[in-house]
């Protein structure tokens, strides 16, 4: 009874520590992120002989993290303007939601114009839409938190072997841990690498198809998408829908909104049933119905990113577990088909 007792409390203070911290944990999630990438971008410079042998250590340090920085100063810069472009032209498509109404109403005899004011009242769509930009805008302004606290972390990186190792008493007890984050670090490393080209190519394909279409800001919503397919089941669904909203709200018409719809799902559909499939097979090895739990109990702690790390916090977490008896059962629960690797 107390170990139940005590269980709950953990949790309790748990949930209530992530959801009151959020604002500086996110970040600081974030740039552990962030560093992750730039030290896999590292291991892999140092993997070619001609870097290994002619660039010392702190110099393959400081190439990834330039590297990584420059990247995404640039993407920064691209969205940001491309949010600017945005909002600047909310208000000459406001006009265009009657006419897009008054279409439909001609096209089905449906009087949805008077149900759409009866049912949504003053509710301004593109104010929607302005909204959800600048709260895109506030997450991009804390970009540079999230770069200072890498760059801390990356200059940390040195101290941690000897940190750690400091931990254990014996050898042996710090091979296992050794052994543990090893798996860890493999693991993320290659859900990230994969998920990361997946979605890549997502936003690629569907910039294209949005810049023939001539959806306004096409560099924006590829950038959208690229970041919600990192969300599992719904967020190509999402990453879909908006572009054909805004197609919808720019243009006044029907035809643009069903293209986009088309053309961005048939890309999701191809790139997540043929592509994915094939790069990242089972690796993950985590439950589908586990997946769906992790996203929603993460969505609802953290948001949107706590949706995105959704899947590495469920492998670390199948890992972990899988390390100890006590555990072990849980791992297996947690598991795919309930065969630990």
């Amino acid at each position: 009874m107390k170990k139940a007792a005590y269980f709950c409390i953990v949790m309790v203070s748990i949930i209530a520590t992530l959801i009151y911290g959020q604002n500086l944990l996110i970040p600081f999630i974030l740039a552990l992120f962030l560093w992750f990438i730039m030290h896999t971008l590292k291991t892999r410079l140092n993997s070619y002989s001609f870097i290994n042998k002619y660039f010392a250590s702190w110099l393959q340090t400081l190439l990834s993290t330039g590297i990584i920085v420059t990247t995404l100063m640039i993407l920064i810069n691209i969205v940001s303007n491309n949010i600017q472009q945005i909002l600047q032209s909310l208000p000459l498509y406001e006009s265009n939601i009657d006419a897009v109404l008054d279409r439909i109403n001609q096209n089905f005899n449906i009087d949805i114009l008077e149900i759409g004011k009866k049912q949504l009242g003053d509710f301004e769509f593109a104010s929607l839409l302005g909204d959800i930009l600048n709260s895109i805008s506030a997450l991009i302004g804390n970009s540079f938190m999230i770069i200072l606290y890498a760059l801390f972390i990356l200059l940390e990186e040195a101290n941690f072997p000897k940190k750690i190792k400091a931990m254990f008493h014996s050898g042996e007890d710090f091979q296992r841990f050794d052994k543990l984050s090893n798996e860890i670090e493999d693991s993320i490393a290659s859900y990230l690498k994969l998920k990361s080209l997946v979605s890549l190519i997502t936003g690629i394909l569907s910039f294209i198809a949005l810049l023939i279409i001539g959806v306004e800001a096409p560099a924006f919503w590829a950038f959208l998408i690229f970041i919600l397919n990192f969300i599992p089941t719904i967020g190509s669904l999402v990453g879909t829908t908006f572009p054909a909203i805004f197609a919808l709200l720019q243009f006044g018409e029907l035809q643009p909104f069903i293209l986009v719809l088309i053309v961005v799902g048939i890309i999701q559909l191809l790139v997540g049933n043929l592509v994915e499939p094939k790069l990242m097979g089972s690796s993950m090895n985590i439950s589908p119905l586990v997946t769906i739990l992790a996203l929603s109990i993460w969505g609802a702690i953290w948001g949107v990113v706590g949706m995105i790390i959704s899947v590495p916090v469920t492998v670390v977490m199948i890992i972990i577990f899988s390390k100890f008896e006590k555990t072990k059962r849980v791992a297996i629960l947690l598991s795919e088909k309930g065969e630990l690797r």
